[in-house]
């Protein structure tokens, strides 16, 4: 299990310590998964993920006990970066392999601490917020070309997705709609753009969601 952080530019920064658990916070609950030396973590489809939250620290030397790999960060430099990523206004990936965290999040707190008896690591606590490329309409293309007279556009712009490498309808259905069974609904909303087979979708297809 890998725990990375990757911005716009392609840098990229792996936690080298797993976190002992992660706290995931939905709409109304939240949830606390423990993923102890590997253990397994698996987010649920089908529901938006609003916050993730974790717990770590950036040792200064490296432990085959509990480092996922070598060379280290600077402990100090990647604490300067996460700083960095915070006063950022763009999003980043954050992956989780293993799981079905995979999601463009906003970092929007950390904090650091030292310990005695451990000279040169840094602990810290990251909060993540899911970020969503909102569609914004001027007020002008919501009156239509014929100006003021015209009764306001309040009808919602439909929703859309990007297909990734590995999707399938099912999965983007269960995903985006609560329900796997719902895929056909996407198909048939989107068959001129996706074919005569529904299996074969292609990665950067943009297809509408069902209502």
């Amino acid at each position: 299990m890998d725990f990375s952080l990757e911005d716009p530019s392609g840098l990229k920064l792996h936690f080298p310590v797993n976190p002992s658990e992660v706290n995931i916070r939905r709409d109304k609950s939240f949830e606390t998964i423990t993923i102890i030396r590997g253990g397994e973590l698996d987010v649920p489809q089908g529901v938006k993920v609003k916050e993730i939250a974790f717990s770590s620290f950036f040792p200064a030397n490296y432990d085959a006990s509990y480092c996922q790999y070598e060379p280290l960060p600077d402990p100090q430099t990647a604490m300067n970066q996460l700083n960095t990523w915070m006063e950022s206004q763009d999003p980043l990936r954050l992956r989780i392999t293993g799981t079905q965290v995979n999601v463009l999040v906003m970092l929007s707190a950390h904090n650091s601490s030292f310990r005695g008896g451990e000279p040169g690591d840094v602990y810290f606590d990251v909060t993540f917020r899911t970020w969503n490329d909102y569609k914004v309409r001027t007020l002008d293309e919501r009156l239509g070309s014929s100006g003021g007279e015209s009764r306001p556009d309040i009808k919602p712009l439909p929703a859309t997705y990007k297909v990734k490498l590995g999707d399938s309808l099912w999965a983007i259905a269960k995903m985006n709609l609560g329900s796997g069974s719902r895929w056909r609904e996407i198909y048939e909303a989107n068959r001129g753009i996706i074919g005569d087979n529904p299996d074969l979708i292609q990665p950067d297809q943009e297809l509408v969601m069902p209502g």
